[in-house]
Order: C-alpha cells, then structure tokens, then sequence
C-alpha cells in the first residue's frame, strides 16, 4: 500500500461551526474509506476530511489506485501535511468465490475489510469512516464488521426499502424490501458501528418506529450539502461559458449516463422546435458519448457540452448561467446534489416523479414533476417551464422561501458538524 501525506482544498468554516480543537490530535487516525470517486462521491470524502481535519483529527482517505489520477488525489499528494494521507489499495480484484461471486454487497464487504487491513498494518487507525455504506451495509448481520473492532460511522444513501411505506414512488418489491429492511436493522446492531448517518428525511423516522430501533445504533438524517457559494451574475457566467446572452439554456449536470434520461431528453427535444438549447456538463460514460455524437445534430439549437471533470469554479458559472435544471432521472431513488445545487441558485427544475427527487418535488415549487419520460410529458414540463419564465420576465417570484423547505439545511456547513458530531461521540 502506497501512503501520501499531503492536505486537501480547506474549506473555511462558518461562525458557528464548532471551533477546531487546539490540542493536538489524539492517537490515531481516521481512515475514510471509499473505492469509487466518481459522481460526487470524491466530494463526500473531501468534506468528510476537512470536518475531521477542521475539528483536530488526522485523516488517512483509503481509495482505489485507479483513482491517482482523480483532482483530489492529486490535489492531497502535491500539498504535504501531517494530518492527510492518502493511501491506495486495489478495491476491485478479488479471488473467486461463491458468496462474493452471487452478491456485490458480499463482494465489496471483502474489499472494505482489505482496506482496512492494509491501513492498519501502516498506521494506528482509531475509526473508520465510511462515506457510501450502502456498498455492504445489508450483509452486516451475517458477515459482521469489515473493520473487527474498530469503530465506525458511515452514511447510507440509497436505502429504498422503506418508502413504499412513507409514501415514495419507487418499484413495489414487497419481498425484496422485507428482506432488505430485516437486513437493515440486524445492520443497526452491528459490532463498532458508533452512528449511521442517512441523506434521506424519512429513514430515521420509518425506523424510530419499528421494533428493531431498540439498543440499536443512532440513525440519523443529515442533509445532502453543497458549498455555500454565492450565485454568480448571470450574464458574466455566461461570458465565461461562452453562452448566448439571450438565449435559454437546460442544465444536465454530473456523471452523465443513461440514468441520467438523457436519450429520451434528447428525443423530446429533437421533437420540440421551441425547445432551450441543451448543456450537458460533466464526464459522459462511453455508451453516452457514443448515442449523443450521433444524435445532438438533431436538436434545433446546438447544445454546449463539456465532456470533462468540472471543477468548482465552472460548476458556479453552470447554475449561475442556466436558466433550468434536467432532473428527469431513470431507476434513481435516492438525494440529488444536483436538486440541492438547483435550489441553491435558485433554478427552476424538471423532475422525476420517482423516489426522494419526487418527493422533494411533490408540491411543484421547485419546477413540475414527470411520471414518465416520454416525449409528451417533457414537452409538458417544458412548456411549464417557459411559463414560468415568463412570469420572470414579468416580475414574479420564483423562489421558495428558505424556511419552508427542508433543502434549506442542506448547507456544507451543517453537514461538517454533523460529522464532527458523530466523530466526537464515537473518540474512546
């Protein structure tokens, strides 16, 4: 195992964040865990590691080696500091076996539990920090811990099982979510795990009513954050962007796949004269790559596209610039940072009517709601959209008040002290 010491990019902690320790850190050190840094998830690890680093601790990130290469790797090697290191340990390769070949939850319990193990061979780690427990969080109750006796905290993201109950569109697999929501909770009793942090708003409460919640870790809710970052104008965004001044523009933003319903986007749009040009930001997967080149030509307005890693900056000139957000995701039930990110800047989206993203959005505020993705439905929600343009252009507000919605908590700032927190409770 290779280890870089080495800080990430601090963030400045606001006045009421808990102020840092000034004593030195207590023996040991928090690994923070995580094989995979697309998406957002390297955003997680680095937020995690500045509320631990913020609040005197010293933090080791454990990743994957093909993820060297990846901004923040690079960003923690080439800075050396004594309270992070970055360790590399191949997450991907495992030996042949019956369990770890029928389950992935079984596959990546081996290879969390790998990690561990190579850390703690190169330094005292004293907790563990896991950004996506959702990787094996299910097969704690039949293979216990990856990290013996240590203990840990982590958060969970995707956790579906429950909504059903609570009123969240999402697939009915009534066996499946049993079994998945006995799992769940013989999880919550698990050997070391000191706190479960969830970005889903009904998940403490479904289980603060069930049976199972009794001796059991805390379960918590914190919300999906996202750098307090002032909106920028728009018309200077757009300069730097390259934009149209005049014209309306369609967010898609992140990891750009097939989940993210950009085929069928695409094919509504080329259907729709009066459609806003299109700007897909984000690195796009190669199937992606392959069906947009053959098919943008199409669109009445050509779109912008920035196939590329996008870096905190432009991602500032995207939601300042735009004047919508495509939300329309396929088979996606859990948070979006990219609706956290929206109501930030105040934009207006398009969304799915499935899983939290449509339960954020079930009152329509924060722009209309799609039950499908056919074309006549996001022609629908385009027409809405521009209606609501329209009565911009007018003078009327569009904006929800901050106090009326939970997205109003999802702020970098909470999601540090509630980290910081959890840490504090789980020190020996």
């Amino acid at each position: 195992m290779e280890l870089v010491t080495a800080p990430v990019t601090r963030v400045a902690v606001a006045a009421e964040s808990p102020p840092a320790r000034s004593a030195e850190p207590e023996r040991g050190w928090i690994a923070i865990i995580e094989p995979n840094f697309s998406g957002h998830r390297w955003r997680y690890v680095e937020w995690i590691a500045d509320a631990c680093i913020e609040a005197g601790e010293r933090c080791i990130v454990v990743t994957d080696p093909r993820h060297a290469s990846h901004p923040l790797s690079e960003r923690i090697a080439s800075n050396p500091q004594p309270n992070l290191r970055i360790a590399f340990s191949d997450m991907r390769t495992l030996a042949p076996g019956l369990l770890r070949r029928r389950s992935s939850y079984a596959r990546f319990h081996t290879l969390f539990t790998r990690g561990f193990d190579e850390v703690s061979r190169e330094l005292p780690v004293k907790l563990v920090v896991v950004p996506y427990a959702d990787y094996f969080f299910y097969t704690l109750g039949m293979l216990g811990s990856p990290f013996g006796s240590t203990d840990w905290i982590a958060l969970i993201m995707g956790a579906t099982f429950h909504h059903p109950q609570v009123g969240i569109r999402t697939p009915r697999r009534p066996l499946v979510d049993r079994a998945k929501g006995l799992l769940f909770a013989r999880g919550m009793h698990v050997r070391g795990l000191r706190t479960l942090l969830t970005i889903d708003p009904t998940l403490p409460d479904w289980f603060a009513g069930s049976r199972a919640a009794r001796h059991a870790a805390p379960l918590e809710y914190v919300a999906d954050p996202f750098p307090d970052t002032p909106v920028e104008d728009p018309q200077r965004a757009r300069q730097r962007l390259g934009l149209d001044p005049h014209a309306r523009y369609l967010l898609v933003y992140g990891a750009i796949s097939e989940r993210k319903g950009i085929r069928e986007l695409v094919q509504a749009l080329a259907r729709k004269g009066d459609s806003p040009t299109l700007v897909i930001a984000g690195e796009q997967d190669d199937e992606t790559r392959e069906f947009l080149n053959a098919h943008l030509l199409q669109l009445a307005h050509e779109p912008v596209v920035f196939d590329r890693f996008i870096p905190d900056d432009m991602e500032r000139s995207l939601f300042s610039a735009c004047d919508a957000v495509w939300l329309g995701y396929k088979h996606h039930y859990g948070m979006s940072g990219v609706l956290v990110q929206a109501y930030r800047f105040g934009k207006p989206v398009i969304a799915t009517a499935d899983g939290l993203i449509g339960w954020f959005c079930r009152d329509g505020r924060l722009g209309p709601r799609i039950d499908d993705l056919s074309p006549e439905s996001i022609a629908h929600a385009l027409d809405v959209i521009a209606q609501r343009w329209s009565g911009e252009a007018d003078g009327a507000s569009l904006a929800t008040p901050a106090n009326e919605n939970l997205l109003a908590r999802n702020t970098l700032d909470q999601f540090k002290r509630s980290f910081q927190q959890a840490v504090s409770t789980a020190r020996p």
